[in-house]
């Protein structure tokens, strides 16, 4: 390496050491302030297999049996390879495993062996897990969700020296790769709040709001503290007598409704017919911390339908939620039900829990113990930051949007291809800690909107069973953040009629599956068995995109054809074209 490569590295080396000492010196200082060692104990794994666990012990005995004669068999067939025989792998990764693609790890003896060796051992650890019993439910998932990361942060894939494509590219580049990932990593710290690594995604210089993305031509004709409300451009000379709203969720901007035109949910309804409006949510800061679920209900869809009636002069809107915005209509629905507004039509949840008796792997973040950690920190901060909830987002699905960047950034120095789905992932929003406890303490905590009576709205005691407005749910077969069968449960607490539809992929892709491409099929079934499983056994498959089976259970809840309207009205003139300024602030 020559002198000006090394001083290059040197200079990389401090400039890491200072952000680096500034970061953990901020941990600490917010260890002393809170309780924030009880979230990071050393110990929580040890805590949790204390308590109520019984072992499997002839099941434990024949897995450990099985996996010593595999290891030793591992070990025949790695001798064999160096002396230049070919084997029949003991074990092999698992389909659509990307991690380890590269030709080196089948045909070098040595990565052959490291490969086999950490696959070995990954499953050995996972079965002896499998033999555990537990009478605490949540405790067993958190063991499992834990002996994942820990597995998966441990693979040969993750490190430099054992991973064939960097070294190769050390030697290409002579060390460049590592000097340009040691700058993407410094990159990265100095966008990172302390409590979390924001790691890049994409590139964010790639996209651009309002050119190709969120383009769709609109005005934004309202604005409060929260929100600021879209009308979408009529592009048909008629169109549906009830508008149609919708409610994206309040932790992510609205525009993931708006991607590029042949993804865009938005432009589709346009031109179907429906008079579109769209809340775009703030990204709020800890000026705005005293804002509570309350304030959001008010602010945000109840304002957003005295805007619409309007400027539309209809008393009736067709109102659609995704994820989180879901949640919110379901609870606006209820609030407003209890004081005898009707104007709210129809129901559509998208992705959406109501009942959260099964949070999916995100309860494993929401534990007893690390609840308290997490209020009393947001409370001290006035919000919870957008990135950490990302990054716990994004651990769900650790390998492919987690250490693949990892990988790909770092170790072997490249930048990240432009991506639209990521960049909206990485666009977070913060949360107000008002409404941060709110939530969680009603939702993950205590499960209290399925209660009669429990969660009150305004000093309003609400009652999802009130809820008889015709309903359409939309959960996606392999969604990692709502489980489509807790989806499913949505259907039974609300009264009805309700219709729920099965989309193919997951949380996001599931969802903007466009009629165009129709790249993944939905199941249908009319009827609302028990359970999830019976619902889906009844089911019929359908090519192509759910879109099509919405709109056709939308259009008789639209009433009639009218002229195309014109944007806003006297008292709600526009104030900037879409996107709007709310949506451009970026953590």
């Amino acid at each position: 390496m020559e002198a000006s490569q090394e001083s290059e590295v040197i200079d990389f080396l401090e400039h890491y050491s200072e952000l680096f000492n500034t970061m953990v010196k901020q941990v600490i200082s917010d260890s002393d302030k809170s309780s924030f060692n009880s979230m990071l104990d050393p110990d929580k794994l040890t805590d949790l297999l204390s308590k109520g666990v019984k072992v499997d012990t002839a099941t434990l005995f024949n897995k450990q049996m099985a996996f010593m004669n595999q290891q030793a068999e591992l070990w025949q067939n790695a001798t064999k390879e160096m002396l230049g025989s070919k084997t029949e792998p003991v074990v092999k990764e698992e389909r659509g495993d990307k991690r380890f693609n590269d030709s080196e790890w089948a045909e070098n003896p040595v990565y052959n062996y490291l490969k086999q060796s950490y696959l070995l051992n990954s499953t050995m650890m996972q079965e002896m897990v499998d033999t555990l019993h537990f009478d605490d439910p949540k405790a067993e998932e958190q063991i499992k969700f834990y002996t994942r990361q820990y597995i998966n942060s441990v693979s040969p894939t993750n490190h430099v020296l054992t991973n064939p494509e960097v070294c190769r590219d050390i030697l290409d580049s002579n060390g460049e790769n590592l000097i340009k990932g040691l700058q993407n990593f410094m990159q990265d710290l100095e966008q990172s709040p302390a409590e979390a690594l924001k790691i890049s995604q994409t590139d964010n210089d790639a996209f651009t709001l309002g050119e190709n993305l969120a383009y769709t031509p609109g005005d934004i004709i309202y604005q409060n503290d929260l929100m600021q409300l879209i009308q979408y451009t009529a592009t048909t000379k008629k169109v549906n007598e009830v508008p149609l709203l919708l409610i994206p969720p309040f932790i992510n901007k609205y525009y993931v409704l708006d991607m590029d035109e042949q993804k865009s949910l938005v432009k589709w309804a346009v031109g179907e017919g429906h008079t579109v409006f769209v809340i775009s949510w703030i990204n709020p800061d800890a000026s705005l911390s005293h804002k509570g679920f309350n304030d959001y209900v008010k602010e945000g869809p109840i304002a957003a339908l005295d805007v619409i009636e309007d400027v539309t002069g209809s008393a009736k809107v067709n109102v659609t939620g995704y994820c989180i915005g879901g949640t919110l209509l379901a609870t606006t629905q209820a609030y407003l039900l209890a004081k005898g507004d009707t104007r709210i039509n129809s129901l559509t949840f998208l992705t959406t829990l109501i009942d959260f008796k099964e949070p999916g792997e995100i309860g494993v973040y929401l534990s007893e113990k690390m609840m308290p950690f997490l209020k009393k920190n947001i409370k001290e901060k006035g919000i919870l930051d957008g990135r950490v909830l990302g990054l716990a987002f994004s651990m769900l699905r650790e390998n492919s949007l987690f250490w693949s960047y990892f990988v790909n950034n770092y170790l072997k120095g490249k930048d990240p291809a432009p991506f639209d789905i990521l960049y909206w992932n990485s666009d977070s929003s913060n949360l107000p800690a008002e409404t941060f406890d709110f939530y969680m303490t009603h939702t993950y905590q205590e499960n209290n909107l399925i209660k009669e009576g429990v969660v009150k709205i305004d000093g309003v005691a609400i009652n999802l069973r009130e809820i008889n407005t015709p309903s359409y749910f939309l959960a996606t077969i392999a969604d990692h953040i709502v489980l489509w069968q807790a989806s499913y449960q949505g259907t039974k607490a609300l009264s009805g009629p309700n219709r729920f539809v099965l989309a193919g992929s997951g949380h996001l892709a599931g969802v903007i599956n466009s009629v165009e491409h129709g790249k993944y099929p939905h199941w249908v079934n009319d009827e609302l068995p028990d359970s999830a499983e019976q619902w889906f056994e009844g089911a019929t498959k359908r090519e192509g995109s759910w879109w099509t089976d919405w709109q056709n259970w939308i259009l008789p809840q639209s009433g009639k054809k009218v002229n195309a309207r014109k944007q806003g009205s006297k008292n709600y003139s526009s104030i900037e074209a879409a996107p709007g300024s709310y949506v451009l602030k970026r953590i």
